[in-house]
């Protein structure tokens, strides 16, 4: 009998890094795959992105519908209280053998808890790293709730031991983000030029900036900081719409002010995931706090402008140049991503700590192999 192995994806992010992995239990003998869609991928004003899945060919076992139309903490808390209630169900029906998340985001928080009050072992991708507001903490604690753990670095790894965890449960894989650099066909960059109409004159820029949870009183002055800055600069920019995250749509109506008056400024609610990475092969310079500034960009040598503390503490190479929201601090780091020969001859060389892009078929094979047994549930701390 094949393990049905539940899939939980909530966003555009996360599906493009959980893609390969998708594919690789899709195409395993041992394996079942059973995708479970909720949270950004069900809003239209994020751009609907549960077509992106299906266009790929996946289908969708479940939709869990969390979305929230507030922009507050109060309603992020609320939407992950449902979240609970409604994998419960979801997990009673199905009855997966293993449960999968990624990251930090408070629906794999939610996916995670109703897991373990059911007895379903959580298998956590891309845990023991650190970030600069509340995510980091949601990670650990999705960490200490999960039962088998695929790190992507080796300080990922170490991290997770130092959490208590147990040594025969961690998998340092890589980052699955870059199987799909490496393992799929991106679109050409002159189509990519023609499709999102890039002037071969000007250096393009891609902005896609978050709120970040402990600062949302201030994400509409930081996105409009980070704007007025490229504003200046007189460059093409691709802006992407923010996460639906408390602060994210105050963010949005900014970028729509700025959009509206500005001829070289175009906002995307959503770009397809293999867009996006193409267009890393075609723009001058990614801006913003992204983790696809941290995680996909050195493998296409590209600068990178990370703005702010949401990335903190985050492994990073050489092609990252760090500022705070200052207007001056940005418009300087950007001149130097685009102008500077030492700085730009570095990024060529830059290495990327995230792995070597065969992340999937290593957790595939840990899924397909691992005792599900009462060892496996009944965690022992190592402190």
């Amino acid at each position: 009998m094949k393990r049905r192995v539940c899939v939980i994806t909530g966003t555009r992010a996360d599906y493009g890094i959980l893609y390969p992995v998708m594919k690789a239990i899709s195409n395993s003998h041992g394996l079942k795959l059973y995708i479970v869609a909720t949270c950004m991928h069900l809003m239209k004003e994020f751009g609907y992105t549960i077509k992106e899945i299906q266009n790929d060919g996946f289908d969708i076992y479940e939709k869990v519908d969390i979305s929230y139309r507030e922009d507050t903490g109060e309603a992020m808390a609320f939407s992950v209280g449902k979240a609970i209630s409604l994998f419960s169900r979801c997990f009673a029906k199905l009855r997966p053998h293993i449960v999968v998340v990624l990251g930090d985001r408070g629906e794999m928080l939610a996916a995670a808890i109703a897991a373990n009050y059911m007895n379903i072992p959580v298998a956590h991708i891309h845990g023991g790293e650190i970030s600069g507001h509340i995510d980091g903490l949601l990670r650990h604690a999705i960490t200490k709730l999960s039962h088998i753990h695929f790190p992507a670095t080796e300080q990922a790894k170490r991290r997770i031991l130092n959490l208590g965890e147990e040594a025969w449960r961690i998998f340092r894989v890589g980052a699955p983000a870059l199987d799909r650099i490496l393992g799929c066909h991106l679109p050409k960059p002159e189509d990519l030029t023609r499709k999102y109409q890039i002037k071969q004159n000007k250096p393009a820029v891609l902005l896609i900036q978050h709120p970040v949870s402990t600062e949302v009183k201030q994400a509409s002055d930081q996105i409009k900081i980070t704007l007025e800055a490229l504003s200046d600069l007189g460059l093409q920019i691709l802006i992407v719409y923010p996460n639906a995250d408390a602060g994210g749509r105050k963010m949005i109506r900014v970028i729509k002010e700025y959009v509206k008056d500005n001829s070289l400024m175009m906002a995307f609610k959503n770009i397809p995931h293999e867009d996006y990475l193409g267009l890393m092969r075609v723009v001058s310079v990614l801006v913003g706090n992204s983790s696809s500034g941290i995680i996909e960009a050195p493998s296409f040598k590209l600068p990178v402008v990370n703005i702010g503390i949401r990335q903190d503490g985050r492994e990073r190479s050489t092609n990252v140049i760090d500022v705070p929201h200052d207007k001056n601090a940005i418009v300087k780091a950007i001149k130097k991503a685009l102008y500077d020969k030492k700085f730009r001859e570095q990024v060529k060389r830059c290495k990327n700590p995230y792995g070597d892009g065969h992340a999937a078929e290593r957790i595939v094979k840990v899924l397909s192999t691992i005792k599900l047994d009462k060892k496996l549930l009944q965690k022992q701390i190592t402190y």
